[in-house]
């Protein structure tokens, strides 16, 4: 209490300058620790994702590996002369050695094709053995099928066994670490047991060191690392795998197995990992290691930082309250008139200087101030200007990307499918978009460049497609002349190609019409495809991203239309949206009826 007391009887600037201590203190305190830990959590954060990404992008590489194996195993299975080879009942016959010279010099190719496979080798039913090297030092046929992949094969019955990394013992004084691959081939006879005889074994052998070179590739901060784990414990791929087997370093193998796809935290203090799972379709999980410390290993400049930053914040904060505190005089209140005036919005009126003690400082600070917010609004005014100028540039620039990748998309795939008239139709198509799209610097075209754009497009996807649509364009040429912004017809047409006719069984028909009404022009996109639910429109309306159930079409493209013409007219003009499943989707484009706009309708 005498303390309040105390404090009552001091002048202004003195309990100014104390309370001002005392809030800038806690304040500075509270962001200074606030910034520390929202700085933290990110980079952890970010860093945990970042990880995530990497171990899919691991799993991704693996998986897509073993599955070219599996192809080159099934398409040698599939082979004539395999079959021929398996099915004769002594593999040492005349025919069975003709056969095995044909198809060792297949397989002998398709090691020279690929260097990443170790071996490959086809173990028959009835004791002979073809392999992609000399026969010579292979281990007698009774040892080979006894081996843990030839046993696997049998026992999936056609499917396909994937070992952990091993060593391989089928050449003589050579002991590769490999994976193996095999896959069983049923015989057409029978056995006793009512199932089919043994056919034989193919097995691939994938060199170690491929999947040693995936996982070495990734860097999961300064400790961390990556390591496979198959289905049945055993380590695939590790690369501390030595140190492992001296029970040196332990991983937590049993709780990894029956996790799922997540992270998971195990240990405590410095030797604290976070787990990074991630299965792939064959059963191998892929692991992520990293450790909490290598995810913040700035953690301790942070800290000097905030540190650093609220000290010097403190000390300018408590300074100018100091100073502040010693200008807030009684005589301030001469000034409330004039500062209710400005709060009000009169920015005009002037405050008379009578003196030049510190309310007359206070009053030419106070006129000076009104001048500058009188300023910054008109500044704000043009700001605002040129800001809405440069998010139309903005969202029409990202369409482009977005419409290119797809067309090439097109192109790609029927190169890969040799349909050379088809890709020279389609690039010449592309060409001439891009020439047009690059020619002309202008954010604005006449109507009849837009559509002779879209014809283009349209060319390109119906060779995509097979033919799988037909189109039309309907729009008076009395519009050709009027100016449009760019590119706003090609995603919507795009869109009723993913989302309308893709998912039709019969062939579809888009229709593009326009039409003088009183507010101005209307432009409609219509399609006879599958419709929309109202809350796929919406989706599409949203602009949500790409997603597995619509990987062609997002709602990106039609939004950021939507958007440019709000930009460009007001919120009056833009998109409107038509649909009914089973019937088709109508897209309207409201855009007002303008003279020519930069030399566009020229």
């Amino acid at each position: 209490m005498r303390g309040v007391r105390l404090f009552q009887y001091q002048s202004i600037h003195t309990q100014i300058a104390l309370a001002f201590s005392a809030l800038i203190l806690c304040t500075t305190i509270i962001l200074s620790y606030t910034a520390y830990r929202l700085s933290s959590d990110a980079v952890t954060g970010t860093s945990l994702e970042y990880t995530k990404e990497l171990v899919r992008q691991v799993h991704t590489n693996v998986e897509n590996y073993i599955y070219s194996m599996e192809s080159i195993a099934s398409l040698a299975l599939s082979s004539g002369e395999l079959k021929r080879y398996a099915s004769l009942p002594r593999q040492d016959s005349e025919e069975g050695e003709e056969l095995g010279r044909r198809l060792g010099d297949y397989f002998r190719s398709v090691l020279a094709s690929r260097k990443d496979m170790a071996s490959i080798l086809f173990v028959g039913g009835h004791g002979g053995m073809v392999g992609g090297r000399s026969g010579e030092s292979l281990k007698p046929s009774s040892e080979v099928r006894q081996q843990e992949w030839y046993l696997n094969a049998h026992q999936l019955e056609g499917g396909t066994a994937i070992t952990s990394s091993h060593v391989q013992q089928l050449y003589r004084g050579e002991y590769p670490w490999v994976v193996s691959i095999s896959k069983a081939l049923p015989s057409t006879a029978a056995k006793p047991s009512g199932k089919g005889a043994d056919g034989g074994v193919l097995l691939v052998d994938l060199n170690y060191s491929v999947i040693d070179n995936l996982c070495k590739q990734i860097q999961l901060g300064r400790r961390g690392y990556v390591f496979i784990l198959a289905p049945s414990g055993d380590l695939v791929y590790h690369p501390q795998q030595q140190i492992l087997n001296t029970q040196l370093k332990t991983e937590r193998i049993p709780d990894i197995l029956e996790s799922r796809d997540g992270t998971m935290t195990f240990g405590r203090g410095a030797e604290q990992k976070i787990y990074t799972v991630s299965t792939t379709r064959f059963g191998w999980k892929v692991v992520g290691v990293v450790y909490p410390e290598d995810l913040a290993r700035n953690k301790r400049a942070m800290q000097g930082s905030a540190a650093l930053w609220g000290s010097l914040c403190l000390a300018v904060a408590l300074s100018i309250s100091v100073i502040l505190s010693f200008r807030l005089t009684r005589p301030i209140k001469a000034l409330e008139g004039h500062m209710k005036l400005a709060e009000k919005g009169d920015f005009g009126q002037r405050v008379e200087i009578e003196s030049t003690n510190e309310i007359g400082k206070l009053a030419r600070t106070f006129n000076v101030m009104i001048g500058r917010i009188q300023d910054l609004m008109e500044q704000i005014v043009q700001e605002q200007e040129q800001k809405r100028i440069s998010e139309l540039k903005a969202l029409q620039a990202q369409i482009k990307p977005h419409f290119l990748y797809n067309t090439l998309d097109s192109i790609i795939w029927m190169a890969e499918t040799r349909k050379v008239d088809e890709v020279v139709t389609m690039t010449s198509a592309l060409a001439k978009l891009l020439r047009s799209s690059i020619n002309q610097g202008e954010e604005w075209v006449p109507l009849a460049v837009e559509l002779e754009q879209i014809r283009h497009y349209l060319t390109i996807q119906q060779i995509r497609y097979r033919r799988k649509f037909t189109y039309s364009i309907e729009v008076p040429e009395e519009l050709y002349p009027y100016p449009i912004v760019k590119l706003v017809l090609q995603p919507i047409v795009e869109n009723a190609i993913y989302h309308g006719i893709k998912h039709k069984a019969e062939p579809g028909h888009i229709r593009i019409s326009g039409r003088r009404g009183a507010g101005g022009i209307e432009l409609a996109v219509s399609d006879d495809g599958v419709g929309m639910t109202p809350e796929k429109l919406q989706t599409i309306l949203g602009g949500t991203p790409r997603t597995k159930e619509a990987p062609g079409g997002s709602g990106v493209g039609v939004h950021n239309v939507h958007q440019r013409i709000a930009l460009a007219f007001g919120p009056g003009y833009g998109l409107g949206f038509e649909s009914e499943l089973e019937e088709g989707t109508t897209v309207t484009i409201r855009l007002p009826e303008l003279e020519d706009k930069g030399g566009a309708a020229g």
